[in-house]
């Protein structure tokens, strides 16, 4: 994955003006949701998910980093995670989470960036 769990990486193509909200997101396993919103923000890019009936119509945060391609014509995103890490990351409360730098951080080592703060 990339350095910065907050940033797509160089290589999946991203396009600055394409909105993804409502493009199919696929873990290496399997379809995990569609994305609700997202952030191009730099240094704090993000997708948020909506997992529908999969995990109980829970959403989870992607961190851009672990975005691996993107498929403007299927309107289609890659992640890099198995649908058991999404799903064992740490809970994601919209309201609560999205701005919360300790959230960010933790949600970063889980997936490998940071060493976890809460292990």
């Amino acid at each position: 994955m990339s350095e910065n769990v907050w940033a797509y990486r160089l290589t999946i193509g991203r396009l600055a003006d394409v909105d993804l909200s409502g493009y199919k997101v696929e873990a290496t396993d399997g379809t995990i949701g569609k994305v609700d919103k997202h952030s191009d923000e730099v240094g704090s890019a993000y997708l948020v998910v909506d997992t529908g009936p999969w995990i109980f119509g829970k959403e989870v945060l992607l961190p851009a980093g672990t975005v691996t391609g993107i498929d403007v014509e299927q309107e289609s995103i890659q992640v890099g995670l198995t649908k058991e890490q999404i799903k064992n990351a740490p809970e994601f409360v919209r309201d609560v989470h999205l701005q919360d730098a300790d959230y960010r951080e933790a949600l970063g080592g889980y997936y490998g960036f940071f060493p976890p703060r809460w292990l």
